[in-house]
Order: C-alpha cells, then sequence, then structure tokens
C-alpha cells in the first residue's frame, strides 16, 4: 500500500510519501506509542499525548464512582457523580493524613489524576485540553509530559509541606504547565514572548482569584505547580534553545511508566481484594 506524505509526530514537519523517517528531526513515521523507542526517538504524537492523559483522568473518575457505589454510596443522582473520600483515598488521594497515616508518598503522582465531582473533572480537563498543546508547541511533547507530572508532584508536595490533609486534582500539574509558560513568555523576550507572559500572568491572576473566593481550593497545590513549572521550564529548556532529545523523551518515559504502574497496582489491589470492600 502506498503511504502517504504525513506532518511528523515529534517535529510537525511534513514527512514524505517516500520516507521512512523524518528529515528534519529523525523521527519515525509510524512508531507505535506503546514502543519505548516510540519515546525515545520521538515518534510520540503531542496531540495523541495530550487525549491519552485525558482519557486515563476520565477512566480513573469512572472507576472510582463504581469503587463508591460498591461502597453503597448511590443515594442520588449528586453522590453517584461524586466519589466517596474512602474510595478516593483507597485509589491514592494525597495530604499528611494518607503521607503520614499510611507511608502513601506514591500519592503525590496518583492524586494528580483524582477528581472529587463531574464539574471538578471537567474543568481541569477543560483547562488541561487549552493549555497542554501549547506547552507541547514550545516545549515538545516529552518535556511537556515531564512538566506535567514532576510539576504535579512539586504541588502536592508544597501542599503537604503547609499540612494540607486530604487533597486530588489535576489542577496542580495543570498549573505546572501554566508556570512553564511564564518561564517561556520570560525567558524568550521579544512580542510573542511579552504576549505569553501577559496572556498566562492573567490566567495567575485568576487562579488566585478563584482560590480566594471559592472554598475548598487548594491553593498550595497550585502555588507549588506554578513554581515547579517555572523550574522545570528552565531545567529542561524549550524548543527555540534547544531541541527535544532522548533524554527528555527518556525522562517521559520514565514518568508515564511510574504513573501507569502506581495507578494500575492501586486498581489491581481494589479490583483483587473486591470493590468496595
Amino acid at each position: 500500500m502506498t503511504q502517504k506524505a504525513m506532518l511528523c509526530p515529534r517535529c510537525r514537519q511534513l514527512i514524505g510519501s517516500e520516507e521512512s523517517v523524518c528529515s528534519w528531526c529523525g523521527a519515525q513515521r509510524s512508531s507505535a506509542w506503546w514502543r519505548p523507542t516510540a519515546w525515545v526517538q520521538g515518534g510520540v504524537d503531542g496531540a495523541w499525548l495530550v487525549k491519552a492523559i485525558i482519557t486515563v483522568n476520565i477512566i480513573i473518575y469512572a472507576f472510582s464512582i463504581i469503587l463508591s457505589m460498591g461502597r453503597g454510596n448511590a443515594a442520588g443522582l449528586l453522590t453517584m457523580l461524586s466519589p466517596d473520600q474512602m474510595s478516593l483515598m483507597l485509589l491514592g488521594a494525597t495530604g499528611t493524613e494518607p503521607i503520614d497515616g499510611y507511608n502513601g508518598y506514591w500519592t503525590v503522582i496518583t492524586a494528580n489524576y483524582l477528581h472529587g465531582g463531574i464539574l471538578h473533572l471537567i474543568f481541569n480537563l477543560m483547562a488541561l485540553r487549552q493549555i497542554a498543546p501549547w506547552v507541547t508547541q514550545e516545549y515538545g511533547p516529552g518535556r511537556m509530559f515531564v512538566i506535567y507530572t514532576l510539576g504535579g508532584v512539586c504541588g502536592y508536595l508544597v501542599s503537604y509541606l503547609a499540612g494540607v490533609p486530604f487533597t486530588i486534582g489535576a489542577s496542580g500539574a495543570i498549573c505546572s504547565l501554566i508556570g512553564s509558560l511564564l518561564y517561556y513568555g520570560r525567558s524568550r523576550g521579544g512580542v510573542y514572548g511579552a504576549t505569553v507572559f501577559r496572556e498566562v500572568s492573567g490566567w495567575v491572576l485568576g487562579l488566585a482569584l478563584f482560590g480566594f473566593i471559592m472554598p475548598g481550593i487548594n491553593n498550595w497545590a497550585h502555588g507549588g505547580g506554578i513554581i515547579g513549572g517555572i523550574v522545570l521550564g528552565l531545567l529542561l529548556g524549550y524548543d527555540e534553545r534547544s531541541k527535544e532529545n532522548a533524554l527528555h523523551r527518556l525522562l517521559a518515559l520514565l514518568c508515564a511508566a511510574t504513573t501507569v504502574g502506581v495507578l494500575g497496582w492501586r486498581i489491581f489491589v481494589l479490583v483483587a481484594r473486591g470493590i468496595g470492600h
């Protein structure tokens, strides 16, 4: 079968119909996402990666609802759409209670994929869908995922040090993406950099105001995520200064393996024990 011209999954340049690799960056045109070489050699599509993060969040949310129903917590519509606190704790909510009480240090990863209700999930995924492609454009998909994962961890570590007892949500990881754009805009400079910095600064101001007005918002995780994103942006660099390389994609692979491993382990344990028991 004759292959068609396509955009490179790594650098987004055009790959000719007769080319097996991208002449711009050397990425394979057909690297399967599940192969380590697809991550290390740059074959993972940034758009696919954002969709994968969104899909995992939805799957974990659905499982948390099923777990709550198994525990007899489905009395009404609102309850059905909001997992109970014990179910979230079993799946990996973080804070001083699970970390100090149960040595749940791994929860700083799992909590990024847990949500307390359908609106919580929708708002976070809408923000992720808007911000992650922008970060992917400036940093590359591998570095974006490293920032998302490690920045979320930074946010929850700050939250833990501040004494927050129980917390969940992807907003800390999303704030780390915002932090990386803050660094990018300030570091790049020029008209475009100033525009990026100004727009993202507006998001930060809006987050701060929303956090102080609305109850139950974990401002520590938000602030820690933003700081983590700034630091990671500085350490990892962005495409205009240094192209994404094999080390960046290897770090992304390690972040993905750790995330999938921990989430899969929690689901396996709960299913093996019998959901809700």
